[in-house]
């Protein structure tokens, strides 16, 4: 049965990766994970949004990617050590900062893709996911920490899980196994999605025996990060059921012309 993320909506999908940052938002210094850049992202017809998230000093689960503040703003501390108030007057001039609870609440017709990228938010998100699971996939690249948030929010009252896509180990075993002609069948079991690069280095990651053995097991697999739209199009044609973009609007154009 699909999971409630996957339905009622346009195929292939457009991810937006960490909101949208359109010219003007680029000149007014938005930065990527900010209530602006998911704004931006909604405005422009987007149906799912890829995020991640750290926690803060507060014990708060924020979206933001890096661990440190290194690559925003030359800060090399932890998220972990700074206060979800002195992280809100970081974002002040370039978008705002967004809890998790907060994106959920304020945009209601999103579907979030979150990534947890740190095991002191599994925990946490439990209760926070427990009314929304019917728009949030849970993803990682740890598929121990996905599937300990998943199970987080079904210990929660959580009627339905999320719907998830499998972490590093996964896309491994799956990489291998359909090479290799085997049933991976195990390996998915309760995995809605694949969500990877089409190469890894030197490696082919996005294989047509891999396309072929997901979707024989009801799996999507969604690839990133692609911002070229003759990319786009050649990996729809060839099967694939999503985008994640930093140009979701461009995706959008490409994919799902009007």
């Amino acid at each position: 049965m699909t999971h409630p993320y996957f339905s009622k909506a346009r195929h292939p999908r457009v991810l937006a990766h960490r909101g949208l940052i359109t010219a003007a938002g680029e000149d007014s210094g938005v930065w990527e994970n900010s209530a602006a850049s998911f704004a931006a992202a909604h405005a422009a017809g987007v149906e799912y949004i890829e995020t991640d998230c750290q926690v803060t000093a507060d014990g708060d689960v924020v979206l933001f990617h890096d661990e440190t503040l290194q690559r925003l703003v030359g800060d090399p501390r932890r998220v972990r050590d700074v206060r979800t108030r002195e992280l809100r007057s970081i974002f002040a001039d370039h978008g705002g900062l967004l809890t998790v609870p907060e994106a959920l609440a304020s945009f209601p017709q999103i579907r979030f893709n979150i990534d947890v990228k740190t095991e002191a938010a599994v925990g946490l998100l439990g209760p926070i996911l427990v009314e929304d699971t019917h728009r949030v996939l849970v993803t990682s690249f740890s598929d121990s920490y996905r599937r300990a948030t998943l199970g987080a929010v079904l210990r929660a009252g959580a009627a339905l899980r999320p719907a998830t896509s499998g972490g590093s180990r996964t896309i491994a075993a799956l990489r291998s196994l359909s090479s290799l002609r085997l049933s991976p069948a195990r390996v998915l079991r309760e995995v809605d999605a694949l969500q990877i690069p089409e190469r890894h280095g030197v490696v082919k990651v996005l294989t047509p025996a891999l396309l072929r053995a997901a979707h024989r097991h009801g799996v999507e697999v969604h690839v990133w990060t692609v911002n070229d739209p003759d990319v786009m199009l050649r990996l729809a044609r060839i099967g694939v059921d999503g985008i994640v973009s930093d140009r979701a609007d461009l995706a959008l154009a490409t994919l799902n012309p009007i």
